[in-house]
């Protein structure tokens, strides 16, 4: 384990406390014992008093097959005190509206899980390992087309 953060004590008192490393990781156990990766803590959002995790409603709109890629960030809202914004790189060849991705919702995700807002961009910001950083996904890209629905808001 590594001992400190490199000239950063706030971060290395945050991760390590009592001598235990915080990865921000959240993980579940299965009846068998075995842990899975959720999603990571600073992801999660709270919609509604639900906590939503992004990884699992990215999961399902990847099976789509209009989506490249996707990622999901919680935004401020004022109904539903945050939601979640889909950023969405469309599949070469596919003409995919917003509707079409709520509509693949239904059935599969809580209606609560459903993407708000969604945007179609053409890339992501990624790390050198080829995560997307999200932090950049609301402040710092402009997105190709957003679709915002408002009869889609009140009905999620």
């Amino acid at each position: 384990m590594m001992k400190e953060y490199w000239q950063d004590p706030l971060k290395t008192s945050e991760t390590i406390r009592n001598g235990w490393l915080h990865t921000g990781d959240l993980a579940r156990m299965d009846d068998e014992g075995y842990f899975y990766l959720v999603d990571r803590a600073k992801d999660m959002y709270i919609s509604g008093g639900e906590n939503v995790y992004p990884a699992e409603v990215e999961k399902v709109l990847r099976e789509h097959p209009g989506v490249e890629d996707v990622a999901i960030v919680g935004i401020p809202d004022d109904q539903w005190g945050e939601a979640g914004h889909a950023f969405v790189i469309r599949k070469k060849g596919f003409e995919l509206q917003a509707e079409d991705l709520i509509e693949f919702c239904k059935g599969k995700i809580a209606r609560y899980k459903w993407p708000k807002q969604i945007s179609f961009v053409n890339s992501f910001p990624r790390t050198s390992l080829g995560k997307v950083r999200k932090a950049f996904l609301t402040g710092g890209t402009e997105p190709v087309e957003t679709e915002l629905n408002p009869a889609l808001k009140r009905a999620c």
